[in-house]
C-alpha cells in the first residue's frame, strides 16, 4: 500500500457543525431563532440551526441535566458587532458582558443561552488568523508574545 500524499490540501479538515447541549430544546430554538439563525432542523430531541453568513450549522441536542457550568464558548463573528448587540437587545436578548475590547484584538459581547451555553459575539476582522502574534511571524527581527 502506497504512502497518502504528503500535502496538507487533500487533508483538508473544515469546522463547520457544533453540538451544544440542550435541557429545553423548545427554548433554545427560540432563543438562536431569536439570534437571527435561520432553523434547518427542528425535532424534539434535536434542533440544527444554519449560519447567518455562510454554510456551516450548529445544533442543539437534549440532555436532562448539565453535568456543570459549561466551559466551552461558542464563537460567532459579527462584522458590525456593537450594531448586532443592540438589535439583539431590542429583541430581549440579555448580554451578560457588553462590547468591549480585548488585549487579542477582538471586540467581544457575550450571552448565555437558556441551558447555560456561553456564546460570544466578536468581531476580529484580520486579527483573527493573522494576529501580530501569529506563529512564524517576526516583527522587527523579534517574536511577539501573545498577550
Amino acid at each position: 500500500m502506497s504512502e497518502p500524499p504528503n500535502d496538507s490540501m487533500h487533508y483538508r479538515i473544515e469546522l463547520n457543525q457544533v453540538a451544544l447541549p440542550a435541557t429545553d430544546v423548545v427554548a433554545s430554538v427560540a432563543f438562536y431563532q431569536a439570534m437571527g439563525f435561520e432553523l434547518i432542523v427542528d425535532a424534539p430531541h434535536y434542533a440544527r440551526f444554519k449560519s447567518t453568513g455562510a454554510n456551516a450549522t450548529f445544533s442543539v441536542h437534549a440532555v436532562d441535566a448539565m453535568a456543570e457550568s459549561s466551559k466551552t464558548i461558542v464563537y460567532f463573528e459579527c462584522s458590525l458587532l456593537d450594531e448586532q448587540v443592540a438589535a439583539l437587545k431590542a429583541r430581549g436578548l440579555q448580554f451578560v458582558r457588553e462590547p468591549h475590547d480585548e488585549p487579542w484584538l477582538w471586540r467581544e459581547a457575550r450571552l448565555v443561552d437558556p441551558s447555560g451555553n456561553v456564546i460570544c459575539l466578536y468581531h476580529a476582522g484580520d486579527n483573527r488568523l493573522n494576529p501580530p502574534w501569529r506563529v512564524g511571524t517576526p516583527i522587527n527581527g523579534a517574536r511577539v508574545q501573545q498577550p
